[in-house]
């Protein structure tokens, strides 16, 4: 059968170690990318592009961004959309100002520069943890938002200031010595020190790189979706929504920050169109936006609660028991 696993023998370490190990997962992947490439452009239209496709994509390439730093390397923050907005309007400059500048070279460049900041904000990591850490991180989300708007320069002296590879580079991060390292700093970063982990290193790379995923996150985000490049896009309300979807979705998880963020964006879709088939009147719109901010903290409690390594735990336990079927055991 299909999802059968048996007789697939790995005969080499490498082998062992791929990404994709399974017949089933090569498959799963080649038929996906098939429907990326070719359904996708058929079957979509406008408002699934605009509405659903492009804020999936960036919400999960931003999830992954936080989940490197927070799932995997153990370090809080509540900075992320601060340094998605460094990244955006560092391209933005770059693309200003550089003339000659690729689009493509700009955001990559945001990126960096917002990994430049993030390391910044990432110094106190090295000697504090924990909720103290999460503070400090705070203050990246107002400082960033309140240079940008208090430095015309960075806007142009524009009063509105209009203007798949690295998830796979993400995804073989984890599986590295890098990753290794962040993960034995995550459960306990004394035993870490012990056995030869160079601290200061391991943490300060974990803020870098998630500054760098942040970064072109905002970049793509201002350029593709937004349309404009302003520090209101990018407030405490999009950091929470980021630290939602690695929630949700499952810390220390590739998977995890694909499904968090269809939750964060099909849920609300969900929540409108039910909300169309009640009479007239019963419920208005700023009702259904309540509803949602409810119905998002109490499934963050639940999850925390009952599932804490959420939505691609439970994918990962359906999968478990699709390998015993039609055995109970």
């Amino acid at each position: 059968m299909l999802y059968r696993e048996a007789g697939q023998f790995s005969v080499r370490y490498a082998d062992d170690r791929r990404f994709f190990r399974l017949r089933q997962d090569r498959l799963g992947l080649a038929a996906l990318v098939l429907f990326a490439f070719i359904g996708v452009p058929l079957l979509g239209n406008d408002y699934w592009f605009s509405a659903i496709l492009i804020p999936f994509l960036l919400l999960s390439l931003a999830g992954l961004g936080l989940n490197l730093l927070t799932g995997y390397a153990g370090q809080l923050s509540l900075g992320s959309a601060a340094f998605m907005a460094v990244g955006a309007f560092a391209a933005y400059n770059f693309e200003l100002r550089v003339a000659w500048l690729p689009l493509l070279a700009s955001l990559l460049l945001g990126g960096l520069v917002a990994a430049l900041v993030a390391v910044v904000f990432g110094l106190p990591s090295l000697r504090i943890k924990g909720f103290y850490l999460l503070v400090s991180t705070l203050a990246a989300q107002f400082f960033v938002p309140w240079a940008l708007t208090r430095f015309s320069w960075f806007s142009n002296d524009s009063a509105s200031g209009v203007i798949s590879a690295l998830f796979w580079l993400g995804a073989n991060l984890v599986r590295s010595e890098l990753g290794r390292n962040w993960m034995a700093v995550r459960d306990m970063d004394t035993a870490a020190a012990v056995i030869g982990i160079p601290l200061l290193k391991t943490k300060l790379l974990a803020f870098a790189i998630s500054g760098f995923y942040l970064g072109v996150a905002g970049s793509l985000w201002a350029f593709t979706y937004l349309g404009t490049v302003e520090p209101h896009g990018f407030d405490l309300n999009r950091s929470f929504q980021i630290l939602f979807i690695i929630i949700i979705g499952g810390l220390g998880s590739i998977l995890g920050n694909f499904l968090g963020a269809a939750f964060i964006v099909l849920f609300p879709v969900l929540l409108s169109n039910l909300a169309g088939l009640l009479p007239t009147g019963l419920i208005d719109a700023g009702q259904i936006e309540n509803l949602q901010k409810i119905a998002f903290g109490t499934l963050i409690i639940i999850f925390l609660i009952k599932e804490p390594e959420g939505l691609a735990r439970l994918w990962q336990r359906f999968r478990e028991r699709a390998r015993r079927w039609p055995l109970r055991y």
